[in-house]
């Protein structure tokens, strides 16, 4: 993220975009500096009008269609919380005896 933000400062500042200047920005953040990731940035802003695509960005959002809402569960009817209800105890059961079948064979 540190490496698009000094992208866009020296855009800002109305400097090059270059791999010099973009490795100067990060190591004056006090991040340490990956040659690789710069060359990438650089070579990938290379044909990229950075206005223009600010420009786009800022309208986007605006634009966008809202999701539409979730709609609100059901509520369970009252056999179907007991059937719940069952189906957990009898699997904190299950989970009780294999837990103690495994400290079993933990201790011969």
């Amino acid at each position: 993220m540190e490496y698009v933000y000094a992208a866009l400062l020296l855009h800002s500042a109305k400097k090059e975009i270059n791999e010099e200047a973009v490795s100067e920005v990060i190591s004056a953040s006090g991040t340490e500096v990956d040659s690789v990731r710069v060359k990438a940035l650089v070579s990938a802003l290379d044909d990229v009008n950075i206005e223009e695509a600010i420009s786009r960005q800022v309208v986007a959002p605006a634009t966008a269609a809202q999701a539409p809402a979730e709609p609100a569960e059901k509520e369970p009817t009252a056999e179907e919380a007991a059937e719940a209800k069952a189906a957990e105890e009898k699997g904190e059961e299950e989970a009780e005896e294999s837990g103690i079948e495994g400290l079993g064979a933990l201790f011969g």
